[in-house]
């Protein structure tokens, strides 16, 4: 029987190496209970924080401080917890950081509305007689930038104490597809009992046997009507919750709150949409290929994550997959690849799938900690694509903490899907240049088609469905579970209209996490076709665009983030890089409709 392993049966090396953040539980209670005994420290600066750029500068060094560690100690509570989210202790402990997090928050709300009295030149002396306060230079002025919308010290205060609770929505949602929700066993053209699990979905749905393909497929999404209110009632209170914060902060709509943080304007959303609409031809070219390859009369809903090749997907082991990365990603010069090396060495990566383990994957960490990359490994292409994909945002934050102060230690999700999706983009042409095998190489060009398909195309449509969902609530009417079938279903099949659309995949938007954090997706389509454009630079020019590359990796969030990706070689104001990503993707079309 094929079953998902107990995390004790996995050894240490294939384990992320969180005893480096705190070597026991014992440590982390300890941190925690440093900080909340002296956030009152915080908190007696209200009301006097900028009255003298001394003061000013004390409050953001003791926030700086504080917020330092309470960020890692939430980071270490929820790592844990995704180790394995039926444990309740760390269910618990989780909990108890996000209630932390909340206080501290809560403690320094006044800090942005004090600042917020002052007036530009108020500011810029301040700044221009204390030593120490120029770091703090386009922190403070963002800050100005958004006082329309940051409301007085006391409602701050409220909103802040109330954080846990409007994100609990996304944490509900998690809860129950990651712990609750039981997905059928089926069995497979072998006749083994094979666990359907939101990790092994989409591989059983690679399967060359269609027939079983088919009952994955209706036995995933005829659980998931199971629990379709359950999901519906979490997703509409989520949107609520985005749409009546965005009022409180004197916003039109929940899309202009969400963009105006990064101070991206909502043109460039619009130009996202807008583009990939008038190039949808090229995403029905790809599925009637599919429906070609596959010999089928018609491409079902269960066909759509087939490859274009006449086996099935190479088996592609973790330690293999590790070589090929490390090579493709000396493009990125010596010293990124070296970091590479050591990262993996040092047990950044938590590797295998384990029962009641966090699906999907993702790079986390702090400023103060080592990168950890958590992924649920298959054996694949597509995993290894993953792995690459996490090792760039993981390199993103460790180039950052070590080059720019805390105050500019993070960066924007519109910057790091660039970083990621570069070394996906540089993987592929690795694999293509370096791997003899034919058959490889058409399971490689198949992934770079489907990872395109699915961050570029696939992005933009949630993004649309995101934004429709956003609009009905904002204008008054109800969002259940039907009219989100309802806009879904629309929207799938204008994207694949060569396909046919059945009523279960209507219901694909509740399998969706993202859609629990407000107009996130988007950035994975712009993040796609930056990447496009520079990594395309760094295989023509090499090494000057590679120490371009790595300059922007370096800034954070020292600029906002059109202004970083400019300097880097790439204007995302424009329709300019989408068109050009979709248009390397029509010429990777060219290329296996030859092979095929």
């Amino acid at each position: 029987m094929s079953s998902v392993p107990e995390r004790s049966e996995i050894d240490a090396e294939y384990k992320w190496d969180l005893e480096s953040i705190y070597a026991t539980d014992d440590e982390w209670e300890a941190a925690y209970e440093s900080v909340e005994e002296r956030l009152d420290e915080l908190s007696a600066y209200e009301g006097r924080a900028t009255e003298d750029g001394e003061t000013l500068l004390e409050v953001l060094e003791l926030r700086e401080e504080l917020f330092r560690q309470v960020e890692t100690i939430a980071s270490y509570a929820r790592m844990r917890k995704h180790e394995n989210t039926a444990d309740q202790q760390y269910q618990a402990l989780s909990s108890r950081a996000s209630t932390l997090a909340s206080e501290a928050n809560s403690a320094g709300s006044y800090f942005e509305p004090e600042v917020q009295t002052l007036d530009r030149d108020e500011l810029d002396e301040m700044i221009a007689t204390t030593d120490g306060l120029e770091t703090y230079d386009h922190y403070l002025h963002d800050v100005l930038r958004q006082a329309e919308h940051t409301r007085s010290a006391e409602v701050e205060n409220v909103l802040a104490e109330l954080g846990e609770v409007t994100g609990a929505s996304g944490e509900i949602y998690n809860m129950l597809m990651n712990s609750d929700v039981e997905f059928p066993t089926v069995e497979d053209p072998d006749g083994e009992a094979v666990e359907i699990t939101t990790n092994n979905l989409t591989t059983l749905l690679k399967d060359p046997d269609r027939e079983f393909r088919r009952t994955v497929y209706e036995g995933f999404f005829d659980t998931i009507e199971d629990v379709h209110n359950t999901i519906g009632t979490a997703y509409k209170n989520s949107v609520k919750a985005d749409v009546r914060l965005a009022r409180i902060r004197n916003y039109d709509t929940a899309r202009e709150a969400a963009m105006d943080g990064p101070n991206i304007p909502v043109e460039v959303y619009d130009n996202l949409v807008d583009t990939v609409h008038d190039n949808l031809d090229k995403l029905h070219r790809h599925a009637e290929l599919k429906r070609e390859s596959l010999g089928v009369d018609d491409l079902r809903m269960w066909d759509l994550y087939m490859p274009m090749t006449e086996t099935e997907t190479p088996d592609v082991e973790y330690e293999e997959a590790r070589e090929h990365v490390v090579e493709a990603l000396g493009a990125l010069g010596d010293d990124y690849q070296r970091r590479v090396e050591e990262g993996l060495d040092s047990r950044w990566v938590d590797v295998y799938e384990t029962q009641n383990k966090r699906s999907g994957a993702y790079s986390g960490g702090t400023y103060d900690t080592q990168p950890f990359i958590l992924l649920n490994w298959q054996d694949d292409i597509s995993s290894m694509f993953t792995l690459a994909h996490e090792l760039g945002h993981s390199l993103h934050s460790q180039l950052t903490s070590e080059n720019q102060p805390y105050v500019y230690g993070d960066y924007e999700i519109f910057v790091a899907e660039v970083a990621s999706t570069v070394n996906e983009s540089l993987l592929t042409h690795h694999l293509l240049d370096a791997v003899d095998d034919p058959t490889f190489r058409r399971h490689v060009l198949n992934e770079y088609l489907e990872r395109f398909r699915s961050t570029l195309y696939r992005q933009t449509m949630f993004a649309e469905f995101e934004h429709r969902t956003h609009e009905l609530v904002e204008d008054g009417e109800a969002l259940t579970p039907g009219k989100a079938d309802e806009i879904y279903g629309d929207l799938k099949a204008e994207f694949y209209e060569p396909a046919v659309v059945d009523d279960r995949i209507a219901r694909e938007w509740a399998r969706i996490p993202h859609f629990y954090r407000a107009y996130y997706v988007y950035q994975y389509s712009t993040g796609i076709s930056a990447a496009v454009a520079l990594a395309e630079d760094i295989r023509e020019e090499g090494e000057p665009a590679a120490e371009r590359y790595r300059e922007f990796l370096q800034s954070g969030s020292t600029e906002y983030p059109l202004d970083l990706l400019r300097t880097a070689g790439v204007d995302m104001s424009s329709p300019e890089p989408i068109q050009r990503a979709l248009d390397a993707y029509d010429d990777h079309l060219d290329e296996m409709e030859s092979l095929l």
